[in-house]
């Protein structure tokens, strides 16, 4: 019987973690070949990064045919447990439950929001962390030109001021103009519990952000928090209520909850601390990856984050190693050094930086383009097997940050 490598998840650390088991399983031809399983609902690609987007429910690429292609299994359903003893998993897809065993485990489920028991958070709010959650957003925006004109509906209130809150803070005013034709003016307002702004983005980047916040009239509330949500508005820790119909909660992400199943130490973020060969120190036969890693980046010290650009190297290493370990060869050590950031800033604006102390490289329409090509091409799934398999090579590089060159005529 073949061995099996389960790889729960089929976000960017899952697909290409199939991908990097295939390969080095082509590459060496055993005998018997060890068996690459995803099992997540659907053989589908969610692009989150571009959840802040319009058009929601199409930011998901198809992966049956490039999975078939490659020679991947796939497994529709939910692993809703992880047995160590048995090396099993249990699945439950549509009200059936069943099991399958595993040889080689790989968690690539992701992460998820964190929504606190902050009273009406949970009934009012909206969130763009699923592609569900960000159609159930886009499709209460569309409906507010139906209701009575007042200042709760015409009012959006982002909460969190990271990456997503500003992308989606940003984007909102020209969505916003192309939904209220009649030309309602809106107003946005971004809140942070941190007394400064985009505290995780760090200080370099911060005067093109201020520039575009300013530029589009969106207010910034620092070192507040929110004590209830309604449907018509929010009451602030400082005893101010705002009317607002519009509530979106962007602060503060966690790995998926099976990470907990997994035994060893675990981050603040729920992230299961592994070495660069991602190896779970109590189950050597499990592997972290995507966001469900604590992994040092390089020699200094940085810790990958929950992004795309980590999980799409770390779901390399991790798919290459679960099939090391399964073909009798050495592990790879995952090491990313290069690290940048691109941060849409609403229409036509961006910017992007370099280095953990994040350099400013572009601002403006040049970061744009770079953001619209990693949005729309870097991201994507490749086409085909052939292609797949040259850039599942764990010590593949991801090209770096540069806006794209035209044609030549």
């Amino acid at each position: 019987m073949s061995k099996q490598i389960i790889i729960i998840g089929s976000g960017f650390a899952g697909l290409y973690s199939a991908l990097g088991a295939k390969r080095l399983i082509n590459q060496t031809n055993p005998s018997n070949p060890p068996q690459v399983t995803v099992i997540s609902p659907a053989p589908t690609l969610d692009i989150r990064p571009r959840l802040y987007e319009a058009n929601a429910a199409s930011l998901t690429a198809p992966l049956g045919k490039l999975f078939k292609e490659a020679g991947i299994a796939h497994v529709a359903g939910l692993v809703t447990s992880i047995d160590h003893a048995g090396q099993s998993v249990t699945i439950e897809n549509a009200g059936v439950v069943s099991t399958m065993t595993y040889d080689r485990l790989v968690l690539a489920m992701g992460s998820q929001l964190i929504r606190p028991t902050i009273p009406g958070l949970g009934a009012f709010a909206f969130d763009i962390d699923q592609v569900s959650t960000a159609a159930k957003l886009e499709a209460h925006l569309e409906s507010l030109p139906s209701q009575p004109p007042s200042d709760a509906r015409n009012t959006i209130v982002v909460a969190g001021a990271g990456f997503t809150g500003l992308e989606i803070a940003t984007e909102l005013p020209s969505r916003l103009r192309s939904i209220f034709t009649d030309g309602s003016k809106s107003r946005i307002i971004l809140i942070d519990r941190n007394a400064e702004l985009g505290h995780q983005i760090g200080s370099n980047p911060l005067p093109e952000i201020k520039k575009v916040l300013d530029d589009l009239a969106i207010e910034v509330l620092l070192s507040t928090t929110i004590d209830s949500v309604s449907a018509t508005g929010l009451e602030l820790s400082d005893g101010r209520t705002i009317p607002a119909s519009t509530v979106i909660w962007t602060a503060g992400m966690v790995a998926n909850s099976l990470t907990a199943q997994v035994p060893g130490d675990k981050d603040a973020m729920g992230r299961l601390i592994v070495g660069t060969d991602l190896r779970a120190p109590s189950s050597p036969n499990v592997f972290a990856t995507g966001d469900t890693a604590h992994v040092l980046t390089d020699d200094e010290g940085h810790v990958a984050l929950m992004s795309c650009q980590h999980a799409l190297m770390l779901g390399r290493a991790s798919g290459h190693n679960a099939a090391a370990g399964l073909l009798g060869l050495p592990l790879y050590s995952y090491s990313q050094p290069s690290y940048g950031t691109c941060l849409s800033l609403g229409e036509g604006r961006a910017v992007v930086t370099g280095g953990w102390d994040r350099q400013v490289i572009f601002t403006g329409a040049q970061a744009k383009a770079v953001k619209e090509f990693i949005n729309t091409k870097l991201i994507y799934p490749p086409t085909n097997s052939e292609e797949a398999f040259v850039v599942a090579d764990p010590a593949y590089q991801i090209p770096p940050l540069q806006p794209p060159q035209p044609a030549a005529v």
